[in-house]
C-alpha cells in the first residue's frame, strides 16, 4: 500500500484559510494566487482521498474528514514550526519578562511556555499572572517585556489588538431555576476586587435592564471566584476561556438576564522592536491566543 506523505505548504494553507475564514484572503496572506490556493485543496482532497468541504450556504464549511484533517494540520504545522526554530535559533538567549490575564494562567501559559523552553533552551523567562491594571503598569514602566490584557480602550505606545471574546453569566455546572428580575429579589453577583472590566459590564447590563442585583462575593483571585460561582453563591461574568470544570456559561435569555458585549483583547509590548527572544515569544503566544480565540467564539 503506497504511503500517503502530506504536504506541509498545503496543510499550512488549509490551516491558515480555515483561521481566516475565506481562501481568498488566505492567498493574500501567503502571497498565492486564488487559482494556486484552489489547486492545493484539491490535491489535499485527493491525498485525503475523500471530501474535505462541503457547501454551506455561499460559502464552505468543513466535513467530519475535514476537522480531523484540520487537527492534524495544525499539529503538524506546531512540530514542524518548533523544529525549524530549534535548529535555526538554538543560539537564542536572553531574559524575556511575560505577563498574562489570570484567565490565561492555566490554559495559556503553560502551552505556550512549554512550547518556547523545548526550542530555546537558554532563554530564561519570567511570566507574573495578575490583574490587569497592574499589566498595564508594568509594561509601560519597562517591568514588562509583553503583557497580554483584557482591552479597557487603554492603549500603550507599543500595543497589538488580537481580537474579541464573548462575555457571558457563569454558573455552576448544574445551572440555575427560574428567571432573574422576575421575583423582584436583588440577582446575586459574584465578582473579583474593583476595578473589574467585567465586573463594570455586568452591573451595567443589569442596571439598563432594570434588573436588581446584590455583590453576593468579592474574591482577590480568580480561583475564590470559580469557588464560590461553583457553590452557588451568585452569577459571575467571564469570557468561555480557561473555564474550570465546575462552572459553565448560560444562556441569558433562558435566565431573563441580558445579553453582554464582547471583551477586547490586547497583547502590549514594552518596545516596537523587542530583542529575538522576546519578539520569538510574543509571535508564539499570539499563534496560541489565536487558537483560543478560535474555540471561543472570537
Amino acid at each position: 500500500m503506497r504511503r500517503t506523505i502530506f504536504d506541509l505548504d498545503v496543510l499550512r494553507t488549509f490551516s491558515t484559510g480555515v483561521a481566516l475564514g475565506n481562501f481568498a484572503k488566505a492567498a493574500e496572506r501567503l502571497g498565492r494566487s486564488t487559482s494556486a490556493v484552489s489547486a492545493q485543496m484539491k490535491k489535499l482532497e485527493e491525498q485525503a482521498g475523500t471530501p474535505i468541504f462541503r457547501k454551506a450556504g455561499r460559502g464552505l464549511a468543513l466535513t467530519d474528514a475535514g476537522e480531523t484533517m484540520l487537527g492534524y494540520a495544525r499539529r503538524l504545522l506546531e512540530l514542524n514550526d518548533e523544529a525549524a526554530a530549534a535548529v535555526h535559533s538554538v543560539e537564542l538567549e536572553g531574559w524575556v519578562r511575560l505577563g498574562l490575564q489570570e484567565d490565561f494562567g492555566e490554559t495559556l501559559l503553560p502551552e505556550v511556555l512549554g512550547r518556547f523552553a523545548r526550542a530555546h533552551p537558554k532563554v530564561r523567562i519570567e511570566a507574573r499572572v495578575v490583574r490587569n491594571s497592574e499589566l498595564l503598569e508594568r509594561v509601560t514602566s519597562g517591568k514588562l517585556d509583553l503583557a497580554l490584557a483584557w482591552s479597557d480602550s487603554t492603549l500603550t505606545a507599543h500595543c497589538e489588538r488580537i481580537g474579541e471574546v464573548p462575555m457571558c453569566w457563569i454558573g455552576p455546572d448544574e445551572g440555575v431555576s427560574g428567571r432573574y428580575g422576575a421575583s423582584g429579589d436583588p440577582m446575586p453577583l459574584a465578582s473579583l476586587e474593583a476595578p473589574c472590566l467585567m465586573r463594570t459590564a455586568a452591573t451595567r447590563a443589569l442596571d439598563e435592564a432594570g434588573i436588581s442585583w446584590r455583590l453576593a462575593f468579592v474574591s482577590p483571585s480568580l480561583g475564590g471566584l470559580w469557588a464560590a460561582t461553583a457553590a452557588g453563591l451568585g452569577l459571575t461574568v467571564r469570557t468561555p476561556i480557561g473555564l474550570p470544570a465546575k462552572v459553565r456559561p448560560l444562556a441569558p435569555e433562558a435566565i431573563g438576564l441580558p445579553h453582554l458585549p464582547k471583551l477586547g483583547l490586547v497583547l502590549h509590548r514594552a518596545e516596537a522592536e523587542l530583542q529575538p527572544a522576546g519578539a520569538r515569544l510574543g509571535a508564539l503566544l499570539l499563534e496560541s491566543v489565536h487558537d483560543a480565540l478560535r474555540g471561543a467564539g472570537g
